[in-house]
């Protein structure tokens, strides 16, 4: 048995995201949930939301015990690119790709 969230179109890259994912995949949800608290990256809050969220899935849909979960799948996947310029000198212009990503959580029960 298996509870899932996700989150589409966030604005951060899915590289970016992918380190604070291999810090928590495979952990406790308590240990996960401290990890995410002390990491000072931006993508750890979003996770931190995420995770909440998968945490309650587990509870309310599919009755499982909140102490005995643990996050089996973590994963950013790359959305679409917002495409932007930017003036530059004589006349230029110099192509900006604002990233986006899908990010989704796994929780088992052991």
């Amino acid at each position: 048995m298996e509870a899932k969230a996700m989150v589409k179109y966030v604005r951060m890259s899915s590289r970016k995201v992918n380190v604070v994912n291999d810090l928590i995949r495979g952990k406790k949800v308590a240990d996960a949930f401290a990890v995410l608290k002390h990491t000072p990256k931006a993508a750890s809050a979003v996770l931190e939301k995420l995770l909440k969220s998968a945490v309650a899935n587990a509870e309310n849909n599919f009755n499982m015990n909140i102490d005995k979960l643990y996050i089996s799948e973590a994963y950013a996947t790359q959305g679409p690119t917002l495409k932007r310029f930017m003036a530059r000198a004589m006349g230029r212009g110099v192509r900006i790709l604002k990233r986006t990503s899908h990010i989704t959580l796994v929780v088992k029960e052991k």
